[in-house]
């Protein structure tokens, strides 16, 4: 499979994904001892990254304005999506955590989805103090026509990999989440107090 991506040839890559423009006393990321052929490899993997965040921006943007929901709402949704495929049940409590909002602003969010055809509140099938929140068949299916239609694409690409070449990419990709959270991780803003 051939991939549009960008071609050097026919277009210069946004500078922005430059590390000689992005960052050009090195101050980052020290690299006198890195060859220019690996740089120039490395900034197109950025600028892919970088086209791929675009691109799925555009389509979560889209998906919004089509489902007339919030980014919160979209996140909401696909976790009911997931938990519904898997049988699980989801309580407000458990969306709240999977969210990281209050459950007050949850209860909020349940009231407007549901008043708005997209999600059901129904009995919990195993404590009868709680109830368990269902996306609704009319939303699961716009989100399927709307977003999985998009996300399904990739399926088609990892599988045109060779294995040797889907076991780089699960490596680069894991390893680059893992360095994000470690420097999230090692770099929370500390509070400071009010005029220091």
């Amino acid at each position: 499979m051939k991939f549009k991506g960008w071609n050097v040839e026919r277009e210069k890559l946004p500078t922005m994904f430059s590390l000689a423009q992005s960052d050009p006393e090195q101050a980052l990321i020290p690299r006198a001892d890195i060859p220019a052929q690996d740089l120039e490899q490395i900034d197109r993997i950025m600028a892919e990254f970088g086209r791929l965040r675009a691109v799925e921006r555009r389509i979560m943007l889209r998906s919004q304005s089509y489902m007339k929901l919030n980014e919160t709402d979209m996140r909401a949704i696909r976790q009911l999506i997931s938990a519904k495929h898997a049988g699980e049940a989801v309580t407000p409590s458990l969306l709240a955590r999977h969210l990281g909002v209050t459950t007050a602003s949850v209860t909020k969010m349940i009231d407007r989805l549901e008043a708005g055809g997209h999600v059901i509140r129904k009995p919990h099938p195993t404590d009868r103090r709680s109830q368990q929140v269902e996306v609704s068949a009319e939303t699961h299916l716009a989100a399927r026509e709307q977003v999985g239609r998009h996300h399904a694409k990739r399926f088609d690409v990892a599988r045109n990999l060779s294995s040797a070449e889907r076991d780089v990419v699960i490596r680069f990709l894991a390893g680059t989440s893992d360095a994000l959270q470690d420097s999230l991780d090692g770099n929370e803003p500390q509070a400071t107090e009010p005029g220091k």
